[in-house]
């Protein structure tokens, strides 16, 4: 279109091109030339301001034609971009409105008596501690499980990071919090055996007497499940489901004891089995603090919480590895009391009030502070206006004595 219309002129009108033809011979004027022109001129000019409009329009619409391409070139510029935008990352966590870099812990509920029933999740827990992390425990009342169906998990940054060895793994690399540093290498292989001996063979001891025990489990750890399970049912219901569900569901009972191995054996065998294993950990400890020194390392770690498993159990209850631990191995005692004193100075607190998150500062509550601030006032203020009566009452008395006096007087002075 607009090399057509360059083509023609904007001054080519049909009155010039009229012009351009060969000329007629001129008729006799029956009125005066310049009286014949005007007429003839009228019409010229009209056409040529309608030729002109015609323009006009052309240009306009070739500025329309040539706009709409840009306006397309945009608009798929505009989805080209959104297209390459990368979408907005969607986290298959639990806790979907999670704070950077906070660790969120997954795992049992509070006892009266030990922080956590499960070795593992005290584990993991007394590590962070250790080591100084950040972390909050979520209270999920034992719903929730990790894609490998355990318990502790962790969620951090919107990934989950499962099993306690890999948790402690993951975040030693992550933080550069590796208690294990200072170990030479003959150290570290130690101990790598003695951990593998805590974790697949003496804590299955003590699974396999929480088994066949259920009962001794919940008297034993003064477990409330009401609390524990989150549930208003009335606890003697919930003692009795607990009994009947414990060894078959939550460790699977006697088939996953047996597939261990250790379920295959007597019970005399098996007590047999763990007072070898608390005399080789007792001999190995020696006099020391800790296992290698006067620093913990993650040996130590995995030791506090098989062995709080066993030194804090109820002594109500009778349990003969306990009883073992306690008069052959009074070093252990000692290692455990250590332990709970470096880590969990709120023990106390933790185990009294239950509260998964007792590290955590807790602010005061502004309108307990206005409450006790009102109140102080208002005892001021009831404490002024009742000045305020006793000296006026005085007052009082003081002007009727003086007009007693006054008027003995005057009596007196009339007679």
């Amino acid at each position: 279109m607009a090399s057509e219309v360059a083509q023609i002129p904007a001054e080519e009108t049909p009155a010039v091109a009229a012009a351009e033809k060969p000329e007629e011979p001129e008729k006799p004027a029956a009125q005066p030339a310049d009286s014949a022109a005007a007429p003839a001129a009228a019409p010229a000019v009209e056409k040529a301001e309608d030729s002109e409009a015609a323009a006009d329009k052309k240009d306009e619409a070739v500025k329309q034609d040539n706009e709409e391409p840009k306006k397309e070139e945009a608009v798929a510029a505009a989805v080209a971009a959104k297209s390459e935008a990368p979408p907005a990352q969607k986290f298959n966590v639990h806790k979907t409105n999670f704070e950077k870099d906070i660790i969120y812990l997954y795992q049992f509920s509070r006892t009266p008596l030990l922080p956590s029933l499960s070795p593992y999740c005290l584990k993991v827990e007394t590590w962070l501690r250790l080591v100084g992390l950040k972390y909050e425990n979520v209270d999920h009342k034992m719903r929730f499980r990790s894609k490998k169906g355990q318990l502790p998990f962790i969620e951090l940054n919107g990934e989950e990071i499962a099993d306690s060895a890999i948790i402690i793994k993951e975040l030693s690399s992550k933080y550069e919090k590796n208690l294990d540093s200072g170990l030479t290498a003959e150290q570290r292989n130690v101990s790598y055996a003695t951990i593998a001996m805590l974790e697949n063979h003496l804590i299955w001891i003590i699974f396999y007497w929480r088994a066949k025990y259920p009962d001794n489990v919940l008297k034993g750890y003064k477990v409330n499940l009401q609390h524990a399970l989150g549930l208003r049912l009335p606890n003697s219901i919930l003692n009795f489901f607990f009994k009947i569900t414990f060894g078959r569901k939550w460790f699977q009972g006697t088939k996953k004891l047996k597939a261990h191995g250790i379920g295959v054996h007597s019970a005399e065998e098996i007590e047999e089995f763990g007072k070898n294993d608390l005399k080789v950990l007792s001999e190995m400890l020696d006099c020391k603090p800790f296992f290698f020194g006067d620093e913990p390392t993650t040996l130590d770690v995995v030791a506090f919480a098989v062995l709080s498993q066993l030194h804090y159990l109820s002594k109500d209850i009778a349990y003969p590895l306990r009883d073992y631990m306690t008069e052959k191995c009074p070093n252990l005692i000692g290692h455990v009391s250590r332990m709970k004193d470096k880590c969990f100075p709120d023990w106390d607190e933790i185990c009294t009030k239950l509260d998964l998150n007792a590290h955590i500062p807790k602010p005061e509550p502004e309108t307990k502070e206005g409450k006790e601030g009102g109140e102080q006032e208002k005892s001021n203020e009831q404490e002024g206006t009742e000045g305020d009566k006793i000296e006026k009452e005085l007052e009082k008395d003081k002007s009727n004595e003086k007009e007693s006096t006054e008027e003995n007087k005057e009596k007196e002075e009339t007679k």
